[in-house]
């Protein structure tokens, strides 16, 4: 099972190992996705996590119990389709593949399991109908 979360941890967190203690406790591949510590050292993480559904959710259960913040990526990730004219714009600036237009229905659909929170789609969609809560 492959589940991608946004972790958000405090001051106190950031200098611990936490990929190496998920890797070793809960036999988990991680990749993290996107980075950032901010001055005051608390920071924001986009893991990507490769295992079985228990281990991850044991991992889960861990990293919150510590005091950090975790949520599905999909939940940060915001796409208005109800006002999308399907023009594709946003589908050649993402690389990753997570928006595409397939026959024979022509829509636009967009799978968060791909996403990497490039961000690319924000400045593309010329209707401005992307919104990613991972902020800067």
């Amino acid at each position: 099972m492959i589940k991608k979360v946004v972790v958000l941890f405090p001051a106190d967190q950031a200098s611990r190992p936490l990929i190496y203690e998920l890797i070793r406790k809960y036999d988990i591949m991680i990749s993290i996705i996107k980075a950032d510590i901010d001055g005051r050292r608390s920071g924001k993480i986009v893991l990507e996590m490769n295992s079985d559904a228990d281990h991850i959710r044991q991992a889960i259960d861990y990293m919150i119990e510590s005091g950090m913040e975790v949520s599905p990526l999909e939940s940060k990730i915001k796409f208005d389709d109800t006002k999308c004219i399907n023009c594709g714009a946003c589908t050649s600036s993402c690389l990753s593949g997570a928006l595409i237009i397939k026959a024979p229905e022509w829509k636009l659909r967009f799978e968060p399991e791909k996403c990497v929170v490039c961000k690319l789609c924000i400045t593309a969609c010329p209707l401005k109908l992307f919104r990613i809560e991972f902020n800067d």
